[in-house]
C-alpha cells in the first residue's frame, strides 16, 4: 500500500514459499517475502523497511507523520498479535491449546483496537498513517480464519476500520 501511495514502480511477483524461485534465493538468505531489491542493489526485506523506504521517497497521503502510537501498534501487532494469530489460523500446528483459546490472546489486541476506535477513526491517532497500513493485514488475517463468526465479532469498529482498507 505504501508502495502504491507513493507511486513507486515495481515489479510485483507471486512465490509460492514452499518452491522458492532462484531469483528470490539470489538476493535473500531468509528467502522469504517480502523482498524489494532497490536500484542501487541495496536489499530491503521486511515490510516496514519497505514501508519506510517508499514514503521517504513520496509521502502524499501524510502517512509518516509518526502521531503518537503508531510505533507501539506496529511493535504491538508484529510481535505479540502475530504469534497467537498464527496459532490460531494453525491451530492444528499447535496442540498445545484451542483455536478458540488462541483467537482469545488475539482479541485482546481486538478490543485495545475498538477502544481506540473509541477516540479516533486511526490507530495513529488524528490521520490514516504506517500503523494503519501496517496493521491492517493482520486484522484482516484473522478474520479470514472464521468469517462467520467475524461477522458477529464484538468489534463493529475494528470491523468497519477493516473494511476502509479492504
Amino acid at each position: 500500500m505504501a508502495l502504491a501511495a507513493a507511486n513507486s514502480v515495481v515489479e510485483l511477483r507471486e512465490v509460492l514459499l514452499k518452491d522458492k524461485p532462484a531469483d528470490l534465493t539470489a538476493v535473500s538468505a531468509k528467502a522469504t517475502v517480502p523482498v524489494l531489491v532497490l536500484p542501487d542493489g541495496q536489499i530491503l526485506e521486511e515490510s516496514l523497511d519497505i514501508i519506510d523506504w517508499a514514503l521517504e521517497q513520496s509521502d502524499p497521503l501524510n502517512w509518516a507523520r509518526g502521531d503518537v502510537g503508531a510505533t507501539d501498534w506496529i511493535q504491538r501487532c508484529d510481535g505479540e498479535l502475530k504469534t497467537w494469530l498464527d496459532r490460531y489460523k494453525y491451530a492444528d500446528r499447535f496442540p498445545e491449546a484451542s483455536a478458540q483459546q488462541y483467537r482469545q490472546q488475539v482479541e485482546h489486541h481486538l478490543q485495545h483496537m475498538e477502544n481506540t476506535f473509541n477516540t479516533h477513526r486511526w490507530l495513529g491517532g488524528t490521520g490514516a498513517s504506517v500503523a494503519d497500513i501496517a496493521v491492517f493485514p493482520f486484522v484482516r488475517q484473522f478474520a479470514a480464519v472464521e468469517p462467520q463468526w467475524w461477522a458477529q465479532a464484538p468489534y463493529p469498529k475494528v470491523r468497519a476500520w477493516l473494511a476502509f482498507w479492504l
